[in-house]
């Protein structure tokens, strides 16, 4: 090497020792002239310790490269978290319509119905034994569509992101029972609306009608049923001067799925939806959290294989949160009563889930819709003596899981405050549908013959393995080694209810 090679290495070796001395201490060598008062909140120390991502390193508040990418994983997964908690609304309103698809029900024409009432076989979220579902899907993608109803009804329609559009038959003040026409009708519709409808306007294109067919004093099941069909027609608009006859389909006893995934599958479900509706339906924060994970409007959703370990970890913490907020809520105000474990997310009384400030409650919202489908004003806010109410119970009075293989008793003090009727149904805990059993009914309720009531209209039921002796018609199957929680509906509520006098017993075991 010649001089002047020595001379270069040399200087070159001076610049790196200078380089990093100053990645090292990035502090000025002189103290500037203009200089501010900085709070010691504003500075990033070189080094900061988290629980969920470990250390993290900063020169001069420059994150490193392992910084970086540990801030991006970090951000990625908790936006992915936040998707799924927020989008479960969506998700499963998308299984639902879905569902009922994979069993060939078209929109705008299959009707279905629960006519012979629901069982295990059928996976929904938290359905009844004791009513018929009548159920359709709306889509008004190419066109307003027509709903004609004939009898009284109670029904509403809930939109792709499972937003409330409105109430048909009695919810809605123009029908009340009389019935109508109503025209469901798109915001990209561009066409006349013709007089003589009931107009409800929607942001999306497909729809889920959910209805149950009034039945009126002294019709039978089946005569209010086939008044209902009677009655009732669906069709496009374009078709009104010849509509085609609507598919009346019985789903009771079909085998078939409509509960949103809980795994990384629940994102492409999501996408789904996303790439269906029209842009702009969503809401903008939810569509801000799909598209920083990837799901857009017109793109294709392929994530690669370290988004892909993200959407694992994600949805694993997602549906972990929203079991923990279900099962066992940590707001106090969901507690219907300060001494028993009864509790709902609806008991703030708001369909959109605000409180008085107008703070949206997250894990009620979240809790609901991991639990329950159909959102309503009229669910949240029902008249003495009409609709209905309900009230959950997943663990004993101690606080402790409910277990398949105890037996347990509730009992309701008397008078019972419901007008027309009371029903208790069992549910399992990873489905939220009915816990499979060998009791068709899942459950018990007041219009069945032989439950013993006491003298002052208290009833005690039974939830176990096997019934107590004497208690057969007072008593629900669980199953040993299942877990499942329990929802009592009270049917036109009393006064007793609203004011808080009247209380259900909490989940006692039985020794």
């Amino acid at each position: 090497m010649n001089t002047f090679s020595k001379k270069l290495t040399v200087i070159a070796l001076a610049t790196m020792t200078l380089a990093c001395t100053a990645s090292a201490d990035m502090t000025p060598q002189h103290a500037p002239k203009y200089a501010a008062d900085v709070p010691a909140a504003l500075v990033t120390p070189n080094t900061v310790h988290t629980k969920y991502a470990g250390e993290l390193t900063f020169v001069d508040g420059f994150p490193t490269d392992e910084t970086l990418e540990k801030s991006y994983d970090f951000l990625d997964t908790s936006r992915a978290v936040q998707l799924f908690e927020s989008g479960m609304a969506t998700a499963s309103m998308y299984a639902m319509l879905h569902g009922h698809v994979a069993i060939g029900m078209e929109p705008n024409k299959s009707v279905g119905i629960t006519e012979q009432l629901m069982d295990a076989k059928s996976l929904w979220l938290t359905p009844n034994t004791t009513t018929p579902y009548i159920t359709t899907e709306v889509d008004v993608k190419n066109g307003p569509v027509v709903i004609e109803i004939g009898s009284p009804v109670i029904a509403i329609i809930d939109d792709a992101y499972f937003k409330y559009v409105g109430d048909v038959g009695l919810g809605n003040a123009a029908d009340r029972g009389k019935g109508g026409k109503y025209l469901v009708v798109g915001e990209d519709y561009k066409g006349d609306i013709p007089e003589g409808y009931i107009v409800m306007k929607t942001s999306t294109y497909r729809h889920w009608l959910i209805l149950r067919a009034a039945q009126m004093p002294g019709e039978s099941l089946e005569q209010t049923l086939t008044k209902f069909k009677n009655g009732f027609k669906m069709y496009p608009l374009s078709e009104a001067a010849s509509p085609e006859p609507n598919e009346f389909v019985n789903l009771s006893g079909k085998k078939y799925n409509t509960i949103h995934a809980t795994d990384a599958s629940f994102y492409n479900e999501l996408n789904e939806v996303i790439q269906y509706e029209p842009a702009n339906s969503g809401d903008p924060e939810l569509l801000g959290l799909a598209r920083a994970i990837g799901i857009e409007k017109g793109k294709e959703f392929k994530p690669d294989a370290r988004m892909q370990g993200i959407l694992s970890e994600a949805a694993a913490l997602g549906n972990a949160a929203g079991r923990a907020v279900m099962y066992k809520p940590r707001n106090p105000d969901v507690y219907f009563y300060p001494d028993r474990q009864w509790y709902s997310p609806l008991a703030a009384g708001s369909h959109e889930f605000l409180d008085a400030n107008g703070a949206r409650a997250l894990d009620d919202r979240v809790g609901f819709h991991f639990y329950a489908t159909g959102i309503t004003p009229f669910m949240v806010k029902p008249q003495v003596g009409a609709g209905s109410v309900y009230e959950i119970a997943a663990t004993d009075n101690t606080g402790k899981m409910l277990d398949g293989g105890t037996t347990y008793s509730v009992t309701m003090p008397g008078p019972i405050p419901a007008k027309n009727f009371w029903s208790f149904m069992v549910y399992d805990n990873h489905t939220r549908s009915i816990l499979e059993t060998d009791q068709k009914t899942g459950g018990v309720d007041s219009m069945l013959e032989g439950m013993k009531v006491a003298d002052d209209g208290s009833v005690t039921i039974f939830f176990g393995p096997k019934a107590p002796a004497g208690q057969e018609n007072n008593w629900v199957q669980t199953m040993p080694g299942k877990g499942y929680n329990v929802l009592l509906r009270l049917y036109g509520p009393l006064e007793p209810w609203f004011d808080k006098t009247w209380k259900p017993g909490d989940f006692i075991p039985v020794k």
